[in-house]
């Protein structure tokens, strides 16, 4: 896989692809590898950067390599990216709109915590059924998701 890793405001940021398509992504990354992106994922990085900044950036667009992840994961990355900017919900409501009932809502985050894709793919607007922060996979965790959550303006609750 070839890896880009670009500065953002909440440190650095890699980006991993093959063909045309992105296979993983990486919040406050240690990675050093970097290689020159193509042309169809270049537009990508001004937008995390500005999202990392403000908020408000949709990457329901953006080419991802969902083969690599299981029929499940993918229905439930898929419909996370239905939750907008700005915006949480609970690991039960994510079960909902995917046709199952709240009770599935722990394989949901786990589900959310094998995300190869965080930010890209908003795992960390998701919270527990009372309203607390859960865990966050990407470096910083907790720390991290609420920061992220702050940049995009949620009214979140529980942390």
């Amino acid at each position: 896989m070839l890896t880009h890793t670009f500065a953002t405001a909440m440190g650095p940021c890699s980006i991993q692809w093959e063909q045309d398509k992105v296979t993983r992504f990486m919040l406050r990354t240690s990675v050093e590898d970097s290689t020159q992106p193509p042309s169809w994922l270049q537009p990508l990085l001004p937008r995390v950067q500005r999202h990392l900044q403000q908020g408000g950036e949709d990457f329901a667009d953006v080419p991802l390599a969902w083969s690599q992840v299981s029929a499940f994961q993918k229905r439930v990355y898929r419909a996370a990216l239905k939750i907008k900017s700005g915006q949480t919900a609970t690991y039960g409501d994510l079960a909902r709109a995917i046709g199952e009932t709240p009770a599935v809502g722990r394989a949901v985050g786990n589900a959310l915590g094998k995300n190869p894709w965080p930010l890209l793919v908003p795992c960390h607007r998701f919270v527990g059924a009372n309203g607390k922060m859960t865990g966050f996979s990407a470096p910083g965790g907790i720390d991290t998701k609420l920061q992220l959550l702050s940049i995009e303006g949620s009214q979140f609750w529980g942390a």
